[in-house]
Formats: structure tokens, C-alpha cells, sequence
């Protein structure tokens, strides 16, 4: 069966003088107007097509692929507005109806709002900004003893739907909301904007705080390989290092200097930069064959570093045990003076007070 709202494949079944009639598997056909006809095609050929409703309530089929799906979330432009409701641009040659019982506040010409596309009693596909009915708070398992949808660090799409006191609302993947809080935002966004982002915590009552930079060790090998592009299009060395001010930092990578800092000593160890006073910049191959040089130094290569370092502590210790102490004149050391004892003569007994140095 066709669904209004979504993507088919289907395969052509004949010609007609108005277009091409497509079916499914169960034999349902819809037309394909003959604008949207590529060439070349031919009887028995599959075609992914979007189906929807026409001015009559009609199933028709396009090759155009609208902004928003059924059950999808978008930002819109209004296009129109009369006594039953707007009228928004998603693509098609058809606008999608925004009724008034379905605009949580009165739409505008000219203005863009996030809706969600959904359909009424009869089938036809409607948007709607009453968002809460469809995105849900809590992002926990749909039954018992099933795995929760999310875990720390998954990826996921994001629609910036609504600025905050503490920061944005978005949808996460069309159905849960979730919070990006102020802090974790390094580059500028925008109500309506769609972007990739991370799931920074799953709290306890299970609603989601979210990043736009990957977390933990994601994080640094993502923003390590931007690092290096950056270096190698800016003829290998950059005018940043762990002192530069985090604006700045922002300002090139988006990212928080925390983030970037992790970054940079990934590239360092890995041996791949070198870091300056003045910024960083690409290592070369005798950069790294001094660095190798300077790590390997006397000490046994096989030995652990805990291990090898009490080895030479302990060598050292029997050393300045075993070598004499002698004055500048090569003559043996003074022997140790005495302590001075003092008597207290107000006292008759034999108690003494001896008095530190």
C-alpha cells in the first residue's frame, strides 16, 4: 500500500499521453506527470518516487524530494495566509496546510516556523507547530526490558527548534527532545537549523543533554584530523597552541579549548606536530628523529619506567654511600660536633634543656 508523506520504489508499468503509471508489489498505481518523467526510462524499470495527495486528494508521484516527511520535522517558510489556515513551502507544487488549530501561535507571510508533518482524520497531509504531541520528553525503551534508544556518545541528527534560558531545545532523530546547553555551544546556530550533534548524558529521568562535538576520545581523533587539514592548507604551521585564548580557538574550530588542548597533545605524542611557543606546526622527519632519540636516552628499552627509575635511584643512593666525603684540601671530614648541653641553675634537679640549632 502507498503511504502519502513517504518515498517508494516502484516499477513502471506503461505510458500514457499524461505520464507514467507506476505499481507496487500488491498492483496499486499512481500516475507520474510527465515533467517529472526522467529520460530514457522504460517498462519494467524501478523509479523512486514521493508520494502525495493533489488539489483533488488524488495519489500523484514525483521525482522531486520535498524538505520534510511524513512524520518529520522541518523549518519552514510561509507562503500564504487565508481564513483557514497557512500555506508553507516544502518543495512541491503543492503547499503544506497548516491549519489554524494547528499553529500553537498565529503564522505570518515571509516567516519561517518548525512544524511537523503529520496527517488528519481523512489521510491529507497537514504540518503542525503543536510539537509536544508528537516529540517525546523522555528517551527511554517502548517495553520492558528492552535496551534504552540512546547511550553516551551515539550520534545523531539534530533540528534547532527553540532558544532557552539555559540554551536550545532541539529534536533528536524526529522523535525525542533534547537540550544543548550554553556551555556546550562553541559556533554560532540558529532556530531551524539542522546539524549532527552527540548525546552528551542520559540522565536519570531520561531526557537527554546534548553536544555538537563528539565526546570523549571521539572528540580529540575528529578534531585532531581538522587540525592537521588546517595545518597542511596553511603551509604547515598555525598561529595557535594550549595559550591561545579560547575565542580564538572558537573562532577557527568551533570547538572549546579544553577540546582543542586534547587534540593537540593526541598530535604530539603521536609525534605528527610540534608545538612552539608562537603555535604548533607540522613534524618533520627529523623532528621525529629527535624525538625518538630523546625518548630512548640510556635507559634500557625493555625496562618499565617505574622500574627503571627506582633502578636509578637505587643506584645513585649506593653510590653516595659508597664514596667518601672529603674536604676541598682532600683531608677527611671533621667528625660531627658535639650538641651544647645547658643546665638550668634555678632547678635542683639534674634536668637539662637542650636548644636546637
Amino acid at each position: 500500500m502507498m503511504t502519502p508523506g513517504l518515498f517508494h520504489t516502484l516499477t513502471v508499468a506503461d505510458r500514457q499521453p499524461q505520464g507514467l503509471y507506476l505499481s507496487d508489489d500488491s498492483g496499486e498505481r499512481v500516475l507520474l506527470p510527465n515533467r517529472f518523467v526522467p529520460e530514457g526510462i522504460e517498462a519494467g524499470s524501478t523509479l523512486e518516487v514521493f508520494i502525495y495527495l493533489d488539489s483533488d486528494d488524488r495519489l500523484i508521484a514525483t521525482t522531486q524530494r520535498p524538505r520534510v516527511q511524513l512524520n518529520q520535522a522541518a523549518s519552514l517558510m510561509v507562503k500564504d495566509v487565508n481564513r483557514t489556515g497557512a500555506f508553507l513551502d516544502w518543495g512541491l507544487p503543492k503547499d503544506l496546510f497548516v491549519p489554524f488549530a494547528e499553529q500553537k501561535q498565529r503564522m505570518e507571510a515571509g516567516q519561517s516556523y518548525v512544524v511537523y508533518v503529520t496527517s488528519d482524520n481523512t489521510g491529507r497531509l497537514i504540518g503542525t507547530t503543536r510539537l509536544n504531541r508528537f516529540i517525546k520528553d523522555e528517551a527511554s525503551a517502548n517495553w520492558p526490558g528492552a535496551a534504552d534508544p540512546y547511550q553516551m556518545g551515539d550520534k545523531v541528527k539534530l533540528l534547532i527548534a527553540q532558544r532557552t534560558d539555559i540554551g536550545y531545545k532541539a529534536i533528536v532523530d524526529n522523535t525525542y527532545w533534547g537540550v544543548l546547553h550554553s556551555s556546550q555551544i562553541h559556533k554560532a546556530i540558529r532556530v531551524g537549523q539542522k546539524t549532527e550533534g552527540f548525546i552528551r548524558q542520559v540522565r536519570e529521568d531520561q531526557r537527554l543533554d546534548l553536544s555538537l562535538e563528539p565526546i570523549g576520545h571521539q572528540r580529540a581523533d575528529s578534531l585532531s584530523k581538522r587540525i592537521l587539514q588546517k595545518l597542511e592548507d596553511s603551509g604547515g604551521t598555525l598561529g595557535l597552541n594550549d595559550y591561545s585564548p579560547a575565542e580564538l580557538i572558537e573562532m577557527h574550530f568551533g570547538v572549546s579549548k579544553r577540546a582543542f588542548k586534547m587534540a593537540v597533545g593526541k598530535l604530539y605524542k603521536e609525534r605528527a606536530i610540534v608545538i612552539e611557543e608562537t603555535g604548533i606546526r607540522l613534524a618533520s622527519d627529523e623532528d621525529r628523529k629527535q624525538a625518538l632519540k630523546k625518548a630512548g636516552g640510556k635507559a634500557n628499552p625493555k625496562a618499565k619506567p617505574k622500574q627503571q627509575a627506582a633502578k636509578n635511584s637505587a643506584k645513585k643512593h649506593t653510590e653516595r654511600k659508597e664514596q667518601p666525603s672529603t674536604n676541598k684540601d682532600d683531608s677527611p671530614s671533621p667528625a660531627p660536633r658535639k650538641k651544647t648541653v645547658y643546665r638550668n641553675p634555678k632547678t635542683s634537679s639534674g634536668k637539662t634543656l637542650r636548644l636546637k640549632k
